[in-house]
């Protein structure tokens, strides 16, 4: 009975040892993506990671509407306005100062509570055959003229398009950006599902200019090949130039708080930020990272000075979308 109770007790503590090395992540980003970095991370320091994937705006309110409750040790979002979301509910725990300093104050938590970890540049893309790039105009704002009219594509209902659309709200105001929507839709623009499905439409010709992330390039290239298709950054501090970052936060409740930080740690290593450079052409956040050769220096890019926290009204830009007509 002795041995019997002595083998329980000895299966029952390295089943708690394996809990307590296994993270439950909630990831707003692809398993095509960063599936790769997690199985890194556990190859390197053996801390299991249990992931839920999903879109961003819907995992952010789903630990909202779990609190305290939630599974969830870490949120990887793939914008800054969901994890300023579970911020300013009080629902993340504050970064350790030496993983924020890896990173400029412009993609990282004011108070503390998330860092960003990749950097992704709103861009216009344009089909090379139809447009000259001196024919662009050099503000986002540019594109409402009707010249510009039957040759557009946006996908409205996409997240990092309204991400966009809450920074234009924050830095022009509202009736600024209520204009800008108004004006794009007299220019009768296609509507597409998404980023990929826009540089696909500028590929075939189908319109000559659409407003995208600028990876998404990248990504048609590597499997498509060449495509007569290019990215324009618009001038520098423009709303049209916005930066926004996909991050980490650690959940408030996490019991696993020590491994959820050797996991954003691993996120801000050179080896990581080198896969987002390489392999998803994502702006490196820490510094002595470089872009890939295709992109410019971030510096050069002129994302407008904005807290990315506040991109997560994310309902008052969808009630002006659909004011608008647009949605």
């Amino acid at each position: 009975m002795t041995r019997l109770l002595s083998l329980f007790l000895s299966l029952t503590l390295s089943s708690t040892a394996l809990a307590a090395e296994t993270l439950t992540v909630y990831s707003g980003r692809n398993e095509k993506l960063v599936g790769p970095l997690f199985k890194k991370f556990t190859e390197k320091t053996g801390i299991q990671v249990k992931v839920r994937y999903g879109e961003t705006p819907q995992l952010a309110a789903t630990l909202l509407e779990e609190g305290a409750k939630t599974p969830a040790d870490v949120f990887f979002a793939q914008d800054a306005g969901g994890l300023g979301a579970l911020a300013n509910a009080g629902r993340l725990q504050a970064l350790p100062k030496e993983l924020l300093d890896k990173v400029d104050v412009r993609f990282r938590s004011p108070q503390g509570l998330w860092v960003g970890t990749s950097g992704r540049a709103r861009v216009v893309a344009y089909n090379t055959k139809k447009v000259k790039a001196e024919e662009l105009p050099k503000s986002i704002l540019g594109f409402t003229d009707p010249k510009w009219k039957g040759r557009l594509g946006w996908a409205p209902t996409n997240a990092s398009f309204q991400a966009f659309v809450t920074a234009l709200r924050l830095l022009k105001g509202e009736e600024a950006a209520t204009q800008w929507l108004k004006g794009i839709k007299a220019n009768n623009p296609r509507v597409y599902k998404n980023n990929a499905a826009i540089i696909e439409a500028l590929a075939r010709g189908e319109i000559d200019a659409g407003f995208v992330n600028h990876y998404y390039l990248f990504a048609a290239k590597k499997d498509k090949g060449e495509i007569p298709v290019a990215n324009h950054f618009v001038e520098a501090g423009d709303p049209g130039a916005l930066v926004n970052v996909a991050g980490v936060g650690i959940l408030k409740e996490s019991k696993k708080a020590d491994a959820a930080r050797k996991l954003v740690a691993y996120l801000l290593e050179p080896e990581a930020q080198a896969y987002f450079s390489q392999e998803t052409y994502e702006f490196p956040l820490v510094s002595g990272v470089k872009p890939s050769a295709a992109l410019p220096e971030l510096v050069k890019v002129g994302s407008p000075q904005l807290d990315l926290s506040k991109l997560d009204d994310l309902r008052g830009t969808v009630k002006l979308l659909q004011d608008t007509g647009v949605l």
